[in-house]
This record gives structure tokens, C-alpha cells and sequence, in this order.
């Protein structure tokens, strides 16, 4: 057997060849898949953060409304500037711990 020759048809080399040909594309399209879930991944962490944000501009402009109507709602009495500052550090604390617990939580999924 060995050194002799060995026919092959045709049909069954086209086989073999259509074989390995659907090998390669079924590992090329593995590796588009994983690359395409790591984007939609990488997606999701970047709008996860803008949205944090947002929500941070939001409680800001939140906390900045109440002040103002603070103001215009006592008749003219002004509270004192240090119930203010307290105020505003009470509300710049909490966007801090809101903004600080989601980077913690986006730190984890990595």
C-alpha cells in the first residue's frame, strides 16, 4: 500500500475541499460574532456612563430649581448662608455617592 497509488474521484475531493471550506467560514464567523458582542458590550458601558451623567446634570438642575424657589416662596426672608452651603453640600454629596457607586458597579462588570 504504501508508494502505491490511491484514486481519488472527483466527487469526493470536492467533498473534502467543500468540507474544509465550511470549517473556515464556521470559524470566521465565530470570531465575527465574538467581535461584534464585545462592541455591543463595549455600547452598552459608554451609553450606561452618559447616562449616569445625564442623571447627574439632572439632580443638579433638580437641586438648583428647589434653591430658587426656596427663595422666592419665603416672601423675602433669606435663610442664612450657611443653611445654604449646608444645603448645596448635602445635594453635591449625593450626586457624588450616586456617580461614585455606578463607576463601582461598571468597574465590576469589566
Amino acid at each position: 500500500m504504501f508508494g502505491g497509488y490511491v484514486a481519488v474521484s472527483p466527487l469526493a475531493s470536492h467533498k473534502r475541499l467543500l468540507v474544509a471550506e465550511s470549517e473556515l467560514n464556521r470559524a470566521r464567523l465565530i470570531e465575527d460574532w465574538q467581535t461584534m458582542s464585545h462592541g455591543v458590550h463595549l455600547l452598552a458601558a459608554r451609553a450606561k456612563s452618559v447616562s449616569s451623567i445625564a442623571s447627574a446634570i439632572v439632580m443638579l438642575g433638580a437641586g438648583l430649581s428647589v434653591f430658587r424657589r426656596r427663595g422666592s416662596m419665603s416672601g423675602g426672608v433669606k435663610s442664612s448662608w450657611l443653611q445654604m452651603a449646608l444645603q448645596g453640600a448635602k445635594m453635591v454629596a449625593s450626586i457624588w455617592l450616586a456617580l461614585r457607586s455606578r463607576r463601582r458597579a461598571l468597574i465590576r462588570q469589566k
